[in-house]
C-alpha cells in the first residue's frame, strides 16, 4: 500500500473523526433534530428565506443519513484497516463536495439579492477551508491506497 507522506491515515483518519464526523455530522443532527438551537448557536442562518430553508434542511437531513459513514471511516483510517481507505472515499468526496458548493451557493444568494452572514463571516470562511482540506486529504489517502 502506497502513501502519500508517512502517517497520511492517522492524519486523514484523526481529520475525518473530528471534521466530518464530530463537527459536519453531529452539527447537521442537531439542525435536523432542533433547528432553532442550531440557528441560535450559529450552525443555520438567521433570516433565512424559506424557500432557503427548505434547500438546507434537506442538505441537513442527506448529511445526516451519510455522515455515520465519516466515523467508520475515520476509525478506520486511524486503524490502518484496508475498508478504512476505501470508506474514505465517502467523507472525502462530500466534504470536497461541501467546500465548493459553499462558494456557489453563497454567490447565488448575492446575485440573488439576499446577503447573508455566511458569504461574510470569517468562521464560516474557515469551516469551509477545513471542509476542503479534510476532504482532499480523505481522497489524497484513498487514492494513494488504491
Amino acid at each position: 500500500m502506497s502513501h502519500a507522506f508517512p502517517y497520511d491515515n492517522l492524519v486523514a483518519g484523526i481529520l475525518v473523526l473530528v471534521v466530518a464526523f464530530v463537527f459536519h455530522w453531529m452539527g447537521q443532527g442537531l439542525s435536523v433534530l432542533n433547528w432553532e438551537l442550531a440557528t441560535r448557536l450559529g450552525l443555520q442562518e438567521r433570516g433565512m428565506p424559506p424557500e432557503y430553508k427548505v434547500y438546507e434542511h434537506a442538505i441537513a437531513v442527506a448529511d445526516v443519513s451519510i455522515g455515520w459513514l465519516y466515523g467508520v471511516a475515520g476509525v478506520g483510517l486511524v486503524l490502518g484497516a484496508p475498508w478504512g481507505y476505501t470508506l474514505a472515499w465517502v467523507p472525502g468526496v462530500v466534504l470536497v463536495y461541501h467546500a465548493l458548493s459553499f462558494w456557489a451557493w453563497t454567490a447565488n444568494q448575492r446575485r440573488a439579492g439576499h446577503h447573508l452572514s455566511s458569504s461574510r463571516a470569517p468562521l464560516r470562511q474557515a469551516w469551509t477551508l477545513a471542509n476542503l482540506v479534510t476532504g482532499l486529504l480523505a481522497v489524497l489517502v484513498a487514492w494513494n491506497a488504491a
